[in-house]
């Protein structure tokens, strides 16, 4: 009986003989000089897998390279196994726990153990020689009951305690020179693919560097991000605090029926945050400056819930605030600039009529009233309404958008007149030490839920314009953040699980044979890890609701 069968590679677009049970390694390096890269992993049938996966049943299949998303996760990810190999070996005892990105790297803290430049040093010196052996990442699945043992025995509570509360009856995991660990997607083949990496110092920790994306020979130069590591900081004690620092510990949280305490505690932070900043609001224009507050931040960070809260705490100090937002401000669709890949640039500050914001900003200054527009979204075109804007005594104006941190924006106005506010969605509990939630997850499954609410927008398409969303707030958002007066972290210890309904559902409806699949598929498996939370605990104030539904603001 024959055991030959056909691939479709969409690579090289055209199909491949192979034998059964053949790895996409072989594949791939069967036909490297069609290919012209070495892959790192590939999308079978639009699912991300390892390329030690083997192929029995015709596929179609894109390898792909460690500059695609899915690649480069992986390289990480591997990155992050060889890391733990070398503390095991250079710190024994001591557990490393990697929090978040930060600073183009990923900020790692190591307790247990001194941390000083020597074993940094040494660190880094043992992954090289892990990597130069090109050891394999062996990847197996067994009964979660005997992998829970298997990580008791290493110490890995965090992990252990995931695997108590998903209630999986198997669990893959991977094996590194005789350690095992586990991670929510593939890895590389063996550690010779890791091939650009380094640990720098930074703070009470050090960060992890992988390649740069403009060039993988070479790490990026990390960036200032003092007062993003704070807002990170601060949230990281509060987790720590309340005994919710990653999903395994809580999901014990909802299975003790404690998920409404959790959101109360949560809530409330969220409104401390926010007085805190009103009143240094407050205390600026009771001075003679602060009339113009900015609120910024990339897509779906709640920016919009945000300044309406502030408005009510504002208000509460006896200031009349005035709400504008920039997202009305959009030119009509058809000038709307486009990105490299042909989309309409909605993260372009030039989608944006800075002549009639400016026109109207000025008159408003000037004590004039202004009737405001409306995007209609739908329509993709501007409207007026009637709505009318004056600025009377004890008034300010709050306004919100993306680009409200660009000085391009508001050049124009005194420096001591602006108080700029960054707000963002930190997501700040973990998988489990080894795996963070990056916030640009959190942030896509929020406008995946929004789009589909509020403007009729299926995942799949969110999906396929995330990327460019993504390229405008690199080049758009993110260089202004750190010129903020104060940062605002918008996410909620709580959220994914009470987004994990309908986000799932949501994501099962994407269609097998589109390419937006492989990331819904992953997200799908990321939201899996959390127990349901219902959503009748979280206030109509919430930041949620402006993604969930229910929110008592009017947007």
């Amino acid at each position: 009986m024959s055991n030959k069968l056909q691939i479709y590679c969409k690579n090289i677009g055209s199909y491949v003989d192979i034998d059964g049970g053949e790895s996409l390694l072989s594949i791939s390096r069967r036909i490297a000089g069609r290919l012209g890269f070495e892959p790192i992993c590939a999308h079978v049938n639009n699912r991300n897998q390892a390329l030690s996966f083997q192929v029995y049943n015709p596929k179609q299949i894109e390898f792909l390279p460690i500059t695609s998303p899915s690649g480069a996760r992986v390289y990480l990810r591997s990155l992050c196994m060889v890391l733990y190999r070398a503390v095991a070996a250079v710190c024994p005892g001591a557990k490393i726990r990697i929090e978040h990105s930060i600073a183009c790297g990923h900020y790692c803290r190591l307790t247990g153990a001194d941390l000083s430049s020597g074993t940094i040093d040494a660190l880094r010196q043992e992954m090289l020689r892990l990597i130069e052996l090109d050891l394999p990442f062996v990847r197996d699945q067994r009964l979660t009951a005997d992998v829970i043992d298997i990580f008791k025995a290493q110490g890995l509570d965090d992990k252990v305690a995931l695997l108590e509360t998903t209630h999986e009856l198997y669990t893959t995991f991977y094996t590194l020179d005789g350690l095992c660990d586990s991670y929510y997607g593939p890895l590389a083949p063996s550690t010779g693919y890791l091939r650009t990496f380094d640990l720098l110092p930074y703070k009470e920790g050090f960060l992890l560097m992988d390649f740069d994306p403009a060039d993988t020979s070479r790490t990026p130069v990390p960036v200032s991000q003092e007062k993003m590591y704070k807002a990170f900081t601060d949230y990281l004690a509060f987790d720590r605090i309340i005994g919710a620092s990653n999903v395994g510990s809580l999901n014990k949280v909802v299975e003790q029926r404690k998920a409404p305490e959790l959101i109360y505690l949560a809530e409330a932070l969220h409104e401390k945050a926010i007085s805190r900043i009103s009143d240094e609001i407050t205390r600026r224009y009771r001075e003679g400056g602060a009339r113009i507050v900015l609120i910024a931040g990339p897509s779906s960070s709640g920016k919009t819930t945000t300044t309406k809260r502030l408005g009510v705490q504002l208000m509460t100090n006896l200031l009349k605030p005035q709400l504008i937002s920039l997202d009305n401000y959009f030119i009509n669709r058809e000038f709307t600039p486009r990105d490299e890949s042909g989309d309409y640039d909605y993260e372009s500050l030039y989608a944006l009529d800075l002549k009639q914001f400016n026109d109207d900003l000025n008159a408003i200054l000037r004590g004039e009233e202004v009737e405001l527009p409306y995007y209609n979204f739908e329509l993709g075109q501007r409207q007026y309404r009637g709505d009318r804007i004056r600025l009377d005594e004890g008034s300010l104006l709050l306004i919100e958008g993306i680009h409200g941190l660009n000085p391009e924006l508001t050049a124009h106005i005194a420096e001591h007149m602006k108080f700029r506010i960054y707000v963002s969605a930190l997501t700040t509990v973990s998988i489990d030490d080894h795996n963070w939630i990056p916030s640009t997850d959190n942030r896509l499954l929020r406008r995946i839920i929004r789009d589909a609410k509020y403007r009729g927008t299926p995942p799949e398409e969110t999906i396929r314009r995330w990327a460019s969303v993504r390229r405008g707030e690199e080049k758009w958002i993110f260089p202004y953040q750190e010129n903020a007066d104060a940062m605002f972290n918008s996410s909620l210890l709580f959220e994914l699980g009470v987004m994990k309904d309908q986000g799932e559902a949501l994501l099962r409806n994407v269609p097998n044979d589109v390419p937006e699949y492989a990331e819904a598929y992953r997200l799908r498996k990321f939201l899996s890890y959390f127990l349901a939370i219902p959503s009748a605990s979280v206030p109509s104030t919430s930041v949620l609701r402006e993604f969930l539904g229910g929110s008592s603001f009017k947007y």
